[in-house]
């Protein structure tokens, strides 16, 4: 029996295990949400906006290590969820995100809801398909998963026309596809491997430098072996929270703009730098000639454009993480601690500070936090100050616990997010940590957990304006504070209860002990506002145009 290619469209969902979908609704894919209606398997997550659902994707794929999937209508629909498909493009998260669009005799006249979507996002996609034959859709369903999951991850946008849409035919999955130009390469070269095994074996001063790479291929366990047998430090990018766990003596914590002084010290003085899985992002490395000025690059990425793309390397591997690892494990000698050792554990005597001044403090306040869950929680945060001070406070103990937009620093990210984890694992205990800024870009997601039934716990720190970017202001600007300060803010504890959230403000230190015993306790939603001062800065701080061990502050 013929099935209307809408119809195969999400029969080619289903093929490919897929259980959640997030999503907006409108004219131009109305078949879709009709095929929908009589899914047994696919349950849809109705967001209050096409970017949430974008980002709510990108969560449920961080935390699951499965693709994420979102759809949305044309023109606006589609346009708004580009910031969320860039987003994913950024950090190498994998997302199918599926558009609908105008009638194919419409195409190119302008009619209404009609946008270039292929175009747009050609840029900022692994691929993507404008459907002409109803008949392709099982095809590209099944290559749209594959290219999004292999390979370095991200986001492929598949974009239907509505008379595609409703067009029968017969349907047939594919069990295999083979694309030309499209190998990723896995395996690193012998020789290679080899070469990086012995400057690890001769090195005195190493550092491994673990990126998002190390979450994405799974190779948590590699990289500990590799740092407790050569007994190596470990320090860690933004995207590579949670790789390495923080509670290990070798852990040195994230590097770079933002990072602990002790990481960016050791790979200064280092004689030798394993990157794993980094991009060598500039946040990272300060200015490039002053990054780690002694040492050799070891560089292991699966995407060969990103080697040398930055910072030069000496032995570039190009292949899966987890297995390049594995191989180099079986030629790194077992070692003892050295004077590196104990120069690192000198090192990290000098670690954060910040004045209490008997305020209620943002650092303090992500401190009692970790303390009290122990890293067992899956934490998500918008972009700002907030975003740093959990990425130096709270103490990460486990992979795919610390979901963030690091390239892109998409504002509005963590609240969907949020919801998109907690979708990926019920069971676990979900936080969003944002300040007032970005959470104000997509608050509207209360809804959507409140109609879930999802438990998100949400810490609002609330300083009245852009805290970072009066910051920037402060040191680039001569202290001119340009747009910074909202001359409005809502009450967001009333804010909250409108959507049917318990919530509760805080404005002293003697108040935070309990606010976090009832974060805790909250069986449901909970919002937790934190009053803090706008001119509570993030140290340390290294400046534009310094190398990474000149650090400001902290």
């Amino acid at each position: 029996m013929k099935i209307t290619a809408a119809e195969a469209l999400i029969r080619s969902l289903e093929m490919e295990g897929v259980e959640v979908v997030f999503g907006y609704p409108g004219g131009a894919i109305l078949p879709v949400y009709d095929s929908l209606f009589h899914a047994k398997k696919l349950k849809h997550i109705l967001t209050r906006s096409e970017q949430a659902a974008a980002h709510a994707a990108s969560g449920y794929a961080r935390v699951s290590g499965r693709v994420g999937v979102c759809m949305a209508t044309s023109g606006p629909g589609a346009t708004n969820l580009v910031t969320g498909i860039a987003t994913a493009y950024m950090d190498s998260i994998p997302v199918v995100a599926i558009t609908g669009q105008v009638s194919t005799s419409l195409i190119g006249r302008d009619v209404f809801q009609e946008v270039d979507i292929t175009g747009a996002t050609a840029p900022f996609t692994k691929h993507n398909y404008l459907v002409k034959r109803a008949e392709d859709i099982p095809r590209i369903v099944k290559e749209a998963f594959y290219i999004a999951s292999t390979g370095r991850p991200g986001p492929v946008l598949i974009d239907l026309p509505k008379d595609v849409a409703e067009t029968k035919i017969e349907f047939k999955y594919p069990e295999q596809i083979t694309l030309r130009g499209y190998k990723p390469k896995y395996e690193g070269h012998p020789l290679q491997i080899s070469r990086a095994a012995e400057a690890i074996n001769k090195a005195l001063r190493p550092v491994i430098c673990a990126g998002g790479g190390v979450n994405s291929s799974g190779a948590e366990q590699e990289l500990m072996e590799l740092a407790e047998k050569a007994q190596i430090p470990v320090a860690t990018t933004l995207m590579g929270i949670g790789a390495f766990p923080e509670n290990h003596p070798l852990s040195l914590g994230m590097m770079g703009m933002h990072g602990t002084p002790y990481a960016n010290r050791a790979v200064t003085e280092s004689d030798l730098v394993i990157a794993t899985g980094a991009r060598f992002g500039d946040r990272l490395t300060g200015r490039v000639a002053g990054f780690a000025p002694k040492a050799r690059i070891i560089h292991i990425d699966i995407d060969p454009a990103e080697i040398g793309k930055n910072v030069k390397a000496d032995i570039p591997i190009v292949g899966n993480v987890k297995r390049v690892l594995e191989e180099i494990l079986k030629e790194v000698h077992q070692k003892q601690p050295t004077e590196w050792n104990e120069r690192i554990a000198e090192l990290k005597k000098n670690t954060f500070t910040y004045d209490k001044k008997n305020k209620l403090c943002p650092q303090e306040i992500i401190e009692e936090l970790s303390r009290r869950t122990a890293g067992n929680a899956i934490i998500t945060t918008e972009v700002g100050s907030h975003q740093m001070w959990v990425a130096q406070y709270y103490r990460f103990i486990k992979p795919r616990t610390f979901i963030s937009s690091g390239g892109l620093g998409t504002m509005g990210y963590g609240l969907p997010a949020a919801i998109g984890a907690k979708f990926a694992k019920p069971d676990e205990t979900v936080i969003n940590i944002c300040g007032d800024g970005s959470f104000q870009m997509n608050l509207a997601e209360m809804a959507t957990a409140v109609e879930n039934n999802l438990s998100i716990k949400m810490i609002l720190f609330n300083n009245q304006g852009l805290g970072l970017v009066r910051q920037l202001q402060e040191f680039y600007c001569k202290k001119r504070y340009s747009q910074v300060y909202f001359g409005f803010v809502p009450d967001f504890v009333k804010l909250a209860e409108s959507y049917r959230i318990p919530a509760m403000r805080i404005e002293s230190r003697d108040e935070l002990p309990g606010a976090i015993d009832r974060l805790i306790a909250e069986k449901g939603c909970f919002l937790l506002e934190c009053m803090v001062d706008i001119y509570e800065n993030v140290y340390p701080m290294v400046l534009n145009g310094s190398p990474i061990n000149e650090m400001i502050g902290g």
